[in-house]
């Protein structure tokens, strides 16, 4: 009967060891995604979860959880309270990472998140309607000082809306009203909800040609509107661009990470994901979580710079 017993204990012993060492992935993984679905960022991470289920044999998927865009980031929420095992992904824009811990949202406080790379630079623009009396942004802050421009956009602490409120500033004007939507298209300008918005590009494609492209909020100028200068050439102080990326709680086993990241590089730079990048102007690649890091860093200090200029 001992010897049974010994014998039971230590079969039981090794069951529980090897489901401890069970490997990563084993059960559904969840991207999640904290705005609707649809615009760049969900393509491209269904992209990857897909990918990820092929390669892995696991379910994955995409979880949209929209908030707002003046946060609480529900989204991110989540992925900070979800244990850190790699089964709930964040796929993040600069300001979860960068700003929800400086914004009083206790869940996200202190910084809870790593990058497991950034894989998407949006063609963020400025634009106006086709009829608007101004081409540029200096004549668009001439108009302003005498006539009242609204600004639409999708959350004012996104980085994009700071930015451009950093910039009108800087250029010694002011919006006379702003407000976020959760749609900014060619219906935005043409109901005159907006004069001015703050969109991706690929939103306003159907009607670039009644579309008045006046800065790119990007480190370079994007294909579809060469002619469109960056917001780093209009002023070099504000040369930041929205990116999005991959992100994990930080206690996340390194060979999770690795998982992760050996799909989703594989991914972005694929003939399908590369043609998402050259219909809508993005910027389609893969930077790992080092690189990751030094971007954000640096996007650090300039959203120092803008903060300074709004203050």
């Amino acid at each position: 009967m001992k010897r049974s017993l010994t014998a039971g204990l230590a079969a039981l012993s090794m069951t529980f060891a090897g489901a401890a060492l069970a490997e990563y992935p084993e059960k559904p993984v969840s991207f999640i995604v904290p705005w609707p679905p649809g615009d760049l960022e969900d393509v491209l991470t269904r992209m990857i979860a897909e990918d990820f289920q092929a390669e892995y044999g696991v379910a994955a998927a995409v979880v949209n959880k929209p908030g707002g865009g003046g946060g609480p980031f529900p989204g991110a929420i989540d992925v900070a309270n979800a244990p850190a095992d790699g089964y709930t992904v964040g796929s993040f824009v600069p300001a979860v990472a960068l700003i929800g811990h400086q914004i009083d949202i206790p869940d996200l406080t202190p910084e809870k998140f790593d990058p497991v790379g950034i894989f998407l630079t949006y063609p963020f623009v400025i634009a106006a309607s086709g009829d608007a009396p101004y081409s540029t942004m200096q004549e668009l802050a001439d108009h302003a000082r005498e006539h009242d421009v609204v600004l639409g956009h999708f959350g004012d602490v996104l980085t994009p809306t700071q930015v451009t409120k950093a910039l009108a500033k800087k250029m010694e004007f002011e919006w006379a009203s702003d407000a976020a939507f959760d749609a900014l298209d060619c219906n935005t300008l043409a109901s005159g909800d907006a004069d001015v918005i703050n969109t991706t590009l690929q939103l306003i494609l159907p009607c670039l040609d009644q579309v008045k492209v006046l800065v790119s909020i990007t480190g370079e100028r994007i294909s579809k509107v060469p002619d469109t200068p960056t917001i780093g050439e209009v002023d070099p102080e504000l040369d930041i661009a929205l990116w999005n990326g991959l992100f994990v709680t930080k206690d996340t086993p390194q060979d999770v990470r690795d998982k992760i990241a050996a799909v989703a590089s594989k991914t972005v730079m694929s003939e399908r994901a590369q043609k998402v990048a050259e219909e809508t102007g993005a910027l389609v690649y893969w930077m790992d979580a080092t690189e990751s890091a030094d971007i954000i860093e640096t996007d650090k200090a300039t959203l120092a710079t803008i903060g300074a200029a709004l203050e």
